[in-house]
């Protein structure tokens, strides 16, 4: 593809239209250096697809050669398919395991004869980019291996802690209660000691998916050791609403089957116990301080039994904890 960029830019010497492909190109290369992530990125090249050619619909995608799989980034548009005659399909070859997609398709037959024409143009511009969406994919993998963890895609304690932090900061204190609930599996090690590694990972990586289903797109989801999660509620408006979630993922998990004997079909059914604890931007404790009374709050809940929720300010003076 290389070859083809040279002979626009041996073209546009002489041909005008040529120059402001050209142009139109690099005002591309220069848009996506100020690109602050990969979706930015991919929003970026939609933009200037829209701009030059009247595209209207987009998917901007990564596709993993090691594990055959395909992550999408960007989506606009109405939806289409890609054996659709007036669909393209690109890709951008970053020279790593991870290559970025576009696909997008002319909405008329007309449109579709434009976009022929100036196919190689695009295919130029996707060329000339493939460095910096490298950059991205890259930055997105050091990002996502620093603050996430490896089994269950949910992130570490310390992102969280940041983000909320930075949250607090950019509301300038108008967000005025966060809801914690510390989750922890019911007798998690007797899975390991009964089973292996791999059960109890499937059963990790249920249990984020259940919590997630249950939460909204800006609530927060950490996995703090083997078997602790750590979700933050700042969506929703008291505390009614943010116990009923603890409910509800209590309720959903417990309904969750693991396959532990592909022969025999053997199943396995856990429960979970949440503690609650709200924090309180106007009071004197920190964040750090509600996650330890939500997790005070969990062994609370653990020592009463299965499938409960605790609330930390339910916490009497007779109460015991055994935390070990």
């Amino acid at each position: 593809m290389k070859h083809k960029i040279l002979e626009l830019i041996k073209k546009a010497a002489n041909s005008e239209d040529d120059y402001k492909s050209l142009e139109s190109i690099f005002s591309l290369y220069e848009q996506l250096q100020f690109s602050t992530n990969i979706k930015q990125m991919g929003e970026d090249i939609y933009s200037w697809l829209h701009k030059e050619f009247n595209i209207d619909n987009l998917t901007f995608a990564l596709f993993d050669i090691n594990t055959n799989s395909r992550e999408e980034i960007y989506v606009e548009g109405e939806e289409f398919y890609l054996d659709d005659d007036k669909s393209y399909f690109f890709i951008i070859n970053t020279h790593t395991n991870i290559n970025a997609t576009v696909s997008f398709c002319a909405t008329s037959n007309v449109h579709f004869q434009v976009l022929q024409a100036k196919y190689e143009t695009i295919e130029a511009a996707f060329f000339q980019i493939s460095p910096i969406i490298q950059s991205g994919i890259l930055k997105k993998n050091f990002i996502e291996s620093s603050s996430l963890d490896s089994v269950t895609k949910v992130y570490n304690r310390n992102y969280l802690i940041d983000n909320l932090t930075k949250h607090l900061t950019i509301s300038n204190n108008k967000q005025n209660e966060i809801y914690f609930l510390m989750i922890g599996i019911d007798h998690f090690k007797a899975v390991i000691d009964e089973f292996d590694y791999d059960i109890s990972d499937k059963l990790l990586i249920e249990l984020a998916k259940v919590i997630h289903s249950n939460i909204n797109e800006f609530d927060m989801v950490a996995r703090l050791n083997a078997d602790e999660f750590l979700v933050s509620i700042i969506s929703n408006s008291n505390e009614y609403n943010a116990t009923d979630v603890a409910e509800k993922i209590i309720h959903d998990f417990a309904k969750v089957k693991i396959l532990v004997n592909e022969e025999t079909k053997q199943t396995l059914k856990k429960t979970i116990c949440i503690g609650f604890e709200i924090f309180k931007a106007n009071s004197d404790d920190t964040i750090t301080d509600a996650i330890k009374n939500a997790d005070i709050a969990l062994y609370e809940a653990k020592n009463k039994g299965r499938s409960i929720l605790f609330k930390h300010n339910e916490l009497k003076d007779e109460d015991t904890i055994e935390l070990f």
